[in-house]
């Protein structure tokens, strides 16, 4: 029976692969046993392909724990205690008065009615706790998430008219994402959204904000004939026109909105004025959405009880009881086709937003949220719920904020807000009847007006970023005069763009040498920041020029260590002093550091720049560089003048190379090192080819 060895050994033989030099002989590697003092011995085995592709395999109690991290209930509930339950009621109930209003109407933003918005919250709330981290995040219906929704809807209905269903192509696109994100969640691939810049989504949550305002007003208005499937600068433009079409929901509407405002700057000032009930009113201020929508649905009810054909204004009407939309979703091969170009807009915008969330939240109540399992969770619940007629959901910044500061304790509350939407399902529908349109337009516009980033945030992205700022007008733009899913797209392509430049560009620098001193004063000498007369001692570091100062006032007590070589960018790159004389290191010593990264990216400018310099800084040794006919055709040689300054130059003894900034290296990297050594061999000196030193702090 053949070894693995002798097999080795064949292939090798075959494909003419030269065998690895033997170590055996070699002395081993002595370390220091502190215990006894004694001294310990240990050879590093020569790593294999098929040891590490053995250390892939995950074994028995690996397994185990993998399985208890996706099913996270498993590590807290046996736990649970009364205390936690009586906290989690109260939030979980709070809640689910709360999400209500908000989920029937971002539905309409989603181009569905409004029972879908409550059939997407309760499986957001009924599924989140087997698999979350964040006690207070709240799965369901947002208004961005809905409006990226209602646009693929737009979009497939524009290609094939009449051919499928709104709640069809909305069921789809919610179980193809879930099955994404579910995949994404499972192979624990969270990192990858640490691709998308933040950037990006400021600018695409600020222009989603002006697209839901734009589309909203004309149903607050009561404004007819919009086509709100335009871009939003169209949509504008239109409305402004239709203003003189305005009917009776614009007193709905706009009264609806400054209801809303007035609840919430009373409960600001309460708030102020009494600290201690603060959490109090917090919750007080957020129930103001289903405040108002009793409110206005009572009045509907006075104004159309009778006309009920004939609503004075108009009302969302006739809402199915239960869950009569449940069923599979219709995965035919011509939707999948039509709703894919859309998907990736959608995965981008529900994964960033609902982990920006849970880590907000984690960050404040002291907690770890993992981003993998937080995606897992949303897969969990968008591939469910198409079964029970919900469409694409995510995390809900308001329904969570309502939540942690109602007294959450684990996620299990979100099983009492989905006792809350089954009841609105089964016993509420017929309220829902005479809820009017304007009002929940209301209630979007003044969910979403807060959302822009306002003018103080866009002054901290000129100081720190001018070049990201102009990108987040552009992607603003984009936005607003074209669609929401190309500016995401162009946003997160110039980003990663601008990333490649810069990995690719990055600056190397050559350090040079300098002498610096640690010097201290004496107490009477020290300055202070409140007294000049302060008996505080100080101390500084100072390069070698500026300690004259200091020498030639013998008796003053100033006094400093022995002197030190720090090596600095010779052009003076970054902070340090450009009066500090830097000198080279060595003569025919380069020193060569690498900015960050050194790869296939950027390799090729690092070694032309080294190359570049070597030849520069040194002159030619050996016979061969005097040579002329063994110059190369493309090398003219140096001139008269050039000759004479090269005789003065000295031969390259060494190139350092350092890499506390490289964290690894490939194939490429390693072979134009290998192209730059061959380069510049014939610099060395007289049959040297110089030393090449790679420098202490790299760890690849």
């Amino acid at each position: 029976m053949f070894s693995s060895q002798s097999v080795g050994d064949v292939l090798r033989r075959i494909l003419k692969i030269e065998p690895e030099p033997s170590k055996d002989g070699q002395p081993p590697v002595y370390f220091l046993h502190h215990s006894n003092s004694g001294i310990d011995y240990y050879t590093e085995p020569e790593p294999t392909v098929g040891g590490w592709l053995r250390s892939l395999v995950p074994s028995p109690q690996g397994a185990v724990r993998y399985v208890r991290s996706v099913f996270l209930f498993t590590q807290w509930l046996p736990r649970y205690n009364w205390a936690w339950l009586i906290g989690d009621s109260i939030a979980g109930l709070t809640v689910g008065f709360v999400v209500i209003p908000q989920a029937m109407a971002y539905a309409l933003l989603a181009k569905l009615s409004p029972e879908y918005g409550l059939y997407t919250s309760f499986v957001g709330a009924a599924i989140y706790w087997v698999f979350g981290t964040s006690k207070d995040i709240v799965i369901g219906t947002t208004a961005v998430g809905s409006l990226l929704v209602g646009s693929v809807v737009v979009a497939v209905q524009e290609q094939q008219p009449g051919t499928y269903t709104n709640e069809a192509i909305a069921k789809v696109l919610s179980a193809m994402s879930g099955m994404i994100l579910l995949a994404v969640g499972l192979l624990r691939l969270g990192w990858i959204i640490e691709f998308i810049p933040y950037i990006s989504i400021s600018a695409f949550v600020t222009a989603a904000a002006v697209t839901i305002m734009s589309t909203q007003f004309p149903t607050l208005m009561g404004i007819t004939g919009v086509n709100t499937r335009e871009a939003a600068y169209q949509v504008i433009i239109e409305s402004l026109g239709g203003l003189p079409r305005t009917q009776v929901d614009a007193a709905i509407g706009l009264s609806c909105i400054v209801l809303l405002y007035a609840i919430k700057h009373f409960c600001a000032q309460m708030q102020a004025r009494h600290p201690a009930k603060q959490t109090t009113w917090a919750i007080v201020s957020s129930m103001r959405l289903t405040f108002a929508m009793l409110v206005y649905t009572f009045i509907s009810w006075l104004v159309n009880r009778n006309r009920r054909e004939t609503p004075a204004f108009r009302i969302v009407g006739h809402i199915e009881r239960g869950f009569r939309h449940a069923g599979p979703p219709p995965l035919s091969k011509e939707l999948i086709t039509l709703v894919l170009p859309e998907l990736p807009a959608i995965l981008i915008i529900l994964v960033i937003e609902h982990v920006a969330i849970a880590k907000s939240f984690g960050r404040t109540s002291g907690y770890d949220v993992v981003p993998s399992q937080e995606i897992l969770a949303q897969g969990a619940s968008n591939l469910i719920g198409t079964f029970v007629g919900g469409y694409a959901c995510t995390g809900s910044f308001g329904a969570s904020a309502v939540l942690s500061k109602a007294g959450v304790r684990t996620p299990l509350a979100g099983l009492f807000s989905a006792l809350i939407l089954l009841l609105a399902l089964y016993a509420l529908t017929a309220v829902f009847f005479y809820i009017p349109h304007a009002a929940l337009a209301g209630l979007i516009i003044h969910a979403v007006i807060d959302l822009p980033t306002p003018p103080k945030t866009l002054y901290k992205y000129w100081r720190l970023s001018p070049v990201e700022f102009v990108l987040w007008w552009i992607g603003v733009l984009v936005a607003i005069f074209v669609s929401l899913e190309v500016s995401i797209y162009v946003t997160i392509g110039t980003s990663l763009a601008l990333l490649l430049i810069r990995l690719a560009r990055g600056r190397g620098h050559f350090l040079g040498r300098t002498r610096v001193y640690h010097y201290q004063t004496p107490a009477r000498h020290a300055p202070s920041p409140m007294d000049s007369n302060s008996d505080l001692a100080s101390s500084s570091t100072v390069a070698d020029r500026h300690l004259a100062s200091f020498h030639e006032r013998p008796g003053s007590g100033y006094f400093h260590s022995k002197p030190r070589d720090i090596y600095l960018p010779i052009d003076h790159y970054g902070a340090s002093n450009p009066e500090v004389t830097i000198s080279d290191p060595y003569p025919g010593v380069v020193i060569y550091r690498f900015p960050s990264g050194f790869n296939y990216t950027n390799q090729a400018q690092h070694i032309y720049r080294l190359v570049s310099y070597v030849k520069a800084h040194t002159r030619p040794g050996g016979r061969q560089a005097s040579s002329k006919s063994a110059r190369l055709w493309s090398d003219p040689g140096p001139t008269s003048g050039q000759d004479d300054e090269a005789t003065t130059l000295p031969p390259l003894r060494a190139v350092v190379l350092d890499c506390t900034g490289v964290d690894g290296i490939d194939i490429t990297s390693v072979q134009g090192l290998v192209d730059a050594r061959r380069t510049v061999q014939p610099l060395g000196e007289k049959g040297a080819c110089g030393s090449w030193v790679w420098g202490a702090g790299w760890d690849g």
